[in-house]
């Protein structure tokens, strides 16, 4: 194995980390604690749900979410402050995050592709919401923070239901 390689691969110590903290993301949204959740975020990270699944450049593009930290804190104020037609009766949900593929990897930050299905349960009805991640996981001897995290639905450029829960 290469160097290059090595540093590509799921084993390494940094990629676990990031790994890590993507499951532990995946559960504080399943238990709707959304608070913790924004915490992972770094003070100048983003949460992106794009419209255009090719598309980079988020910030002059249509996207169905493009939140920023004061964004990102007024969502999250919605889902648990009061009444939100989005949280009053939110959907339970169980996410399954897998097939991690390392982008790039460096001692301050870890570049991760992987996939997402979402099953969410309500009234009696399952939906199932499925997309590919990319999670930008900044390094830190303080704690790891999500930098970006992009959510590409599979089904973005179709109408996709509103979700009173965070993807």
């Amino acid at each position: 194995m290469t160097d290059a390689t090595a540093a590509l691969s799921t084993t390494d110590p940094r990629v676990v980390r990031a790994i890590e903290l993507v499951w532990r993301e995946a559960e504080l949204l399943d238990r709707k604690d959304y608070t913790a959740w924004n915490d992972l975020f770094a003070a100048d990270g983003y949460y992106v749900i794009p419209i255009d699944p090719r598309t980079e450049d988020f910030a002059n593009t249509l996207n169905m979410v493009y939140d920023d930290a004061r964004m990102r804190q007024m969502r999250v104020a919605r889902m648990i402050e009061g009444y939100a037609i989005a949280a009053v009766d939110a959907a339970r949900t169980v996410r399954t995050v897998s097939r991690f593929v390392p982008e790039s990897v460096s001692d301050d930050e870890v570049v991760l592709r992987s996939a997402q299905v979402l099953v969410a349960y309500k009234r009696g009805r399952h939906d199932i919401w499925a997309g590919d991640l990319v999670h930008r996981i900044r390094l830190a001897d303080t704690g790891d923070r999500i930098a970006q995290k992009v959510v590409r639905l599979v089904d973005s450029e179709d109408a996709v239901p509103a979700a009173g829960f965070l993807l």
